[in-house]
C-alpha cells in the first residue's frame, strides 16, 4: 500500500481537503496523511464544505510533520509555497509534488464570498487529487 502525505503551512484547509479527497479517490489503494509545518486546527469552512460534496472530514486533527518523521511515505505533496521552502528534510525516498494552491484562510468579504472562494478552491484540489490517483495508481 502507498503512503501519502499533504503538506502545508497549518494542516488547517488545503491539506485537509486534499487528504480527505486523496482518500476518496484511493480507497485502500493508500494510506492518506496530512501535517503542516505549523499546527492550526482544522478550519470549520473546510469541514463545511467538503461535507457539502460528501465527505466528512469532522474528525480529521491538525498535525505537525514531525509526527511523521518515522514513515517511508512513497508521495510528499506540498499543496503551498510556504510548505514547500520550509519542509524539513525526510530521509525517504518520496516522490515529492508540489502544486501552491490559493489559501482560502485569507478570503475577504462577505460570508457569501468567502464561502464561494473556499468552493472554488476545493473544486481545485479535488481535481488535482482524482487526476493524482489516476496517473500515480
Amino acid at each position: 500500500m502507498k503512503k501519502i502525505l499533504v503538506l502545508c503551512t497549518g494542516n488547517s484547509c488545503r491539506s485537509q481537503i486534499a487528504e480527505g479527497y486523496l482518500r476518496q479517490f484511493a480507497g485502500d489503494r493508500a494510506s492518506v496523511y496530512s501535517a503542516g509545518v505549523e499546527t492550526h486546527g482544522v478550519n470549520p469552512k473546510a469541514i463545511s464544505i467538503m461535507k457539502e460534496d460528501g465527505i466528512d472530514i469532522s474528525l480529521h486533527t491538525s498535525n505537525n510533520i514531525d509526527e511523521y518523521r518515522e514513515i517511508d511515505f512513497d508521495f510528499v505533496i506540498t499543496v503551498c509555497d510556504n510548505a514547500r521552502e520550509r519542509c524539513p528534510y525526510f530521509p525517504t525516498n518520496a516522490q515529492k509534488l508540489h502544486y501552491n494552491f490559493p489559501d482560502p484562510a485569507k478570503a475577504t468579504g462577505s460570508e457569501e464570498e468567502i464561502t464561494k472562494e473556499f468552493r472554488r478552491v476545493r473544486e481545485m484540489i479535488k481535481a488535482y487529487c482524482e487526476d493524482f490517483i489516476k496517473e500515480k495508481f
